[in-house]
């Protein structure tokens, strides 16, 4: 079932320069990286478009969808009840570039840090509204009950009939020990 596009975050082309300043700095920083900057930074050049241009995020009526990836691509799609926190981090190189850091962290992820992060999309400020906001009208707005619902009660009333079940038998066996000891105490 398609959902309804309320918003495709744009890149901001700026990510590159700053991916260039982080090169250079960690390059420069370790001996190695000096003389591979004969090689990298050609290889930078030609790969750094490609790889901007193959990030997207979208937001729907209820999810997120975040696309990257030139030669592996990847696509995490993240239900919008499922975001706990979505965090917005601008470093010092960053505010030179006016770029910020998205990361997104949901309810139930294994391990610390950010489920998905998103670097450089354009007038982040406003897309983490968006998002936050289209969140709280998803957990106002009631829902249709799917189908799933009428075997999910189904199962809640198979569940609650062996719990009864299994509490009776309890019951029986706390009878039957009761038993076996007042007939141990007569004999004993």
């Amino acid at each position: 079932m398609a959902e309804n596009v309320l918003f495709n975050a744009q890149m901001n082309p700026a990510v590159k320069t700053y991916w260039l300043i982080n090169l250079l700095l960690i390059s420069t920083v370790t001996v190695v990286g000096i003389p591979l900057l004969v090689l990298s930074i050609p290889v930078f050049f030609l790969c750094a478009g490609r790889v901007l241009a193959s990030i997207s995020a979208t937001l729907t009526e209820r999810k997120l969808i975040v696309k990257r990836g030139v030669f592996n691509k990847e696509e995490k799609t993240i239900p919008l009840d499922k975001i706990t926190d979505v965090s917005l981090v601008q470093g010092p190189i960053m505010r030179a570039f006016n770029i910020h850091k998205l990361s997104f962290e949901t309810a139930g992820q294994s391990g610390m840090g950010a489920l998905v992060s998103l670097l450089g999309v354009v007038d982040a400020e406003h897309f983490r509204e968006l998002i936050l906001e289209q969140k709280e009208n998803l957990a106002g707005k009631p829902s249709t009950p799917p189908e799933s619902d009428t075997k999910q009660s189904a199962d809640t009333s198979d569940l609650a009939a062996l719990t009864a079940s299994v509490q009776r038998i309890e019951g029986l066996l706390s009878q039957l020990i009761d038993a076996k000891k007042r007939a141990e105490q007569k004999t004993g």
